[in-house]
């Protein structure tokens, strides 16, 4: 008795620690999706800009060239400061491209919704007792080994985005993981607490 009451105890310990990781990659997925999203935003924002600005830049140059004399000085400094600031942007736009972040963002997003749903996926199988510890550990030691590696190569998020994602999964509640919180995101028939309401 005392044995079963032990092997409970370290089933019990181990679903909580892969529901607390399950929700950590819930949170860590979808900071990288909303960063992905404010780079492409950046992104469109800076390329409006360079066309606003080539557009400035080629008509004061243009008004430099066949305009009245009297307004050729001020188009030249005009077409010259704007010239310098587009200059700056395309630097930008080398050093630090938001096309490519958003990439590497996505590429991390992606990676890390299939450990999520790996995690899913032992709970699963963990709650219908299709799945030995001993082989639960194994897959969770993997996964951890996987999440390593995808984190060393993921670029930093931004506190913005982890607001936006925090925002939109738990209604920017700070980032603890209580069992109704990771109910949230679970399927009913996975959840500890009663007090959600089934999923229709």
């Amino acid at each position: 008795m005392e044995q079963t009451t032990q092997a409970e105890l370290g089933r019990n310990a181990l679903e909580a620690q892969i529901r607390e990781c399950f929700g950590r990659v819930v949170y860590s997925t979808k900071t990288h999706e909303k960063c992905a999203d404010l780079c492409m935003g950046r992104l469109q924002w800076i390329k409006i800009a360079q066309i606003v600005l080539s557009a400035i830049t080629t008509g004061g140059l243009l008004t430099a060239l066949l305009g009245d004399p009297k307004v050729t000085y001020g188009a030249t400094i005009t077409s010259a400061v704007v010239s310098t600031i587009l200059l700056v942007l395309s630097a930008y736009m080398k050093d630090v491209d938001p096309g490519q972040q958003a990439e590497k963002h996505k590429k991390t997003a992606s990676e890390l919704w299939d450990v999520r749903e790996s995690y899913l996926s032992i709970l699963s199988d963990l709650h219908d007792n299709h799945l030995d510890t001993s082989v639960a550990r194994e897959k969770r030691d993997e996964l951890q080994s996987k999440l390593v590696g995808i984190y060393a190569a993921a670029p930093r998020t931004t506190s913005k985005a982890y607001g936006i994602a925090s925002d939109g999964l738990k209604n920017q509640e700070e980032l603890t993981f209580s069992d109704e919180e990771i109910d949230k995101f679970l399927p009913a028939a996975l959840r500890r607490t009663s007090t959600l309401p089934a999923d229709k």
